[in-house]
């Protein structure tokens, strides 16, 4: 079971299991857990005070245990949960929460963990609210918090037959306490919130897989420019380097703006130009590509000669290699497999392109201006061929990241996705480009989740698939 312990004095005075267990996107607790019994929902009478115990998952559920313990005259209530983050998801709770309470008619504490753990962040934000429907108290998000609140509770009296009384005192007097704290969440995706989530996500990822050096490399475009600045932010400057790898494809603007962006981040910097690799693997191939034309196949060699590269390093100095795909580019297989996708930790793998530039501009405003504003205006880049643009292979990124997301996390059809105003030859081009991605995706390094629908274990898709009906237009 998934359950909770009640501690009074020293020991273990009651236990309460799990009820609702979820079973979508990120939870798989019925493959490890059995749901408790009707029967197994206790009622606890502490100290003269009415209790009861939930657990995550059993809050959300609108005919889940809360209910029962409303109608038997439960004052407090303590919800414990391990609620995941992504954008806007602090609001949802806050809302749940107050509804729960007044629906029940008690004070409802909701303690939520806080933390990194693989791909999922918790954002802690605990709260207790009351019966009107109130926050009354609220821990701030992404950091570890010790609230203390009174409550105006009353012994209830006789113990009903359904409350298992537990003989401790009812608490003497107490000092007063301050008036305790309140967080004011942003009513959307804030930059700012998001910002914070990647990095303690990175931050614990690192630390508590017992690293002590990151690695990225840096190109001079704005997604590894946005890694390298939040590992230096999450980790230090002293625990970070940037691998900067130019080809002779490489614009010397890119070079310059990566040596710029080293510098006011203060981290450790290596330079190792890929030409003369590259040539080797070209000369090696030369017997058997004779009179074959160039195609993605010598570009890749460049971005895979990186990939080796960065492990080469990550292998001698046991650093983790921070991969530096977007969420964009992971959607439409828009990445070298070995190559640009290698790497321990996908940082920004649920982070659409656009919301990389939102980012980037919030970090640069918020807290002093270290990415180089020629990184932020400069069309982007995979510089694996002489002119390359984005745009060449793929449509405006504007234009892009709606139709993944209502692809992706809406899971609407092409029609729908049409009638929001986009052509429809680009919408079947992206969702083809996106089933048969699938591929390169399961062969990703994790990535932090900050939107409702990520990549990994949220949407598990079979790679041989016949999702796309082929369309001539």
């Amino acid at each position: 079971y998934n359950a909770a312990f009640l501690c009074a004095e020293g020991r273990i005075v009651g236990v309460q299991r799990k009820r609702c267990l979820p079973n979508y996107d990120v939870f798989d607790e019925r493959r490890y857990f059995q749901p408790a019994r009707r029967r197994d929902l206790h009622l606890f009478h502490l100290g003269g005070i009415r209790l009861g115990i939930s657990i995550c998952e059993d809050m959300w559920v609108d005919e889940g245990p809360l209910g029962l313990h409303g109608r038997h005259g439960v004052q407090l209530h303590v919800n414990l949960s391990a609620s995941p983050y992504h954008a806007g998801k602090g609001r949802v709770r806050e809302e749940l929460a107050c509804r729960r309470a007044r629906e029940n008619r008690f004070y409802l504490a909701f303690c939520n963990q806080v933390g990194g753990q693989d791909d999922l962040v918790f954002d802690g934000g605990s709260l207790v609210a009351s019966p009107e429907g109130e926050i009354l108290a609220e821990a701030p998000p992404f950091e570890e918090a010790v609230v203390l609140l009174d409550l105006p509770l009353e012994a209830a009296g006789p113990v009903p037959d359904r409350f298992r009384p537990l003989p401790l005192p009812a608490p003497g007097p107490r000092p007063e306490l301050p008036p305790p704290p309140r967080v004011r969440r942003p009513a959307g995706e804030e930059p700012g919130e998001i910002y914070r989530a990647l990095s303690l996500g990175l931050s614990d990822y690192f630390h508590k897989n017992r690293f002590r050096r990151a690695l990225v490399a840096l190109s001079g475009g704005i997604d590894s420019a946005l890694v390298l600045t939040l590992a230096a932010d999450a980790l230090g400057p002293e625990a970070v380097a940037a691998v900067m790898m130019p080809s002779r494809i490489s614009s010397r603007g890119s070079v310059e703006d990566a040596q710029a962006l080293v510098a006011n981040l203060g981290v450790e910097a290596h330079l190792i130009p890929i030409a003369p690799i590259v040539d080797a693997f070209e000369a090696a191939l030369a017997p058997i590509f004779a009179g074959l034309p160039e195609d993605v196949t010598e570009e890749n060699i460049q971005s895979r000669v990186r990939g080796t590269l960065l492990m080469a390093l990550s292998n001698k100095f046991g650093a983790l290699v921070l991969a530096t795909g977007n969420k964009s580019e992971m959607a439409v297989g828009y990445a070298t497999l070995y190559g640009d996708m290698a790497g321990g930790l996908a940082v920004i793998a649920d982070v659409p392109k656009t919301l990389v530039y939102r980012l980037c501009r919030w970090r640069n405003r918020a807290r002093g201006a270290v990415i180089p504003e020629a990184i932020l205006t400069k069309p982007p880049s995979a510089e694996l061929r002489p002119g390359q643009l984005d745009t060449d292979s793929l449509p405006p990124y504007e234009v892009l990241d709606p139709i993944l997301d209502a692809y992706i996390e809406e899971h609407l059809p092409v029609e729908a996705i049409v009638a929001r105003g986009f052509p429809e030859a680009v919408v079947r081009d992206v969702v083809r480009r996106v089933d048969r991605a699938e591929y390169k995706r399961q062969q990703a390094a994790p990535g932090l989740r900050i939107t409702p629908k990520a990549f990994g274990t949220g949407r598990r898709m079979p790679i041989t698939n016949r999702f796309t009906v082929e369309w001539e237009g």
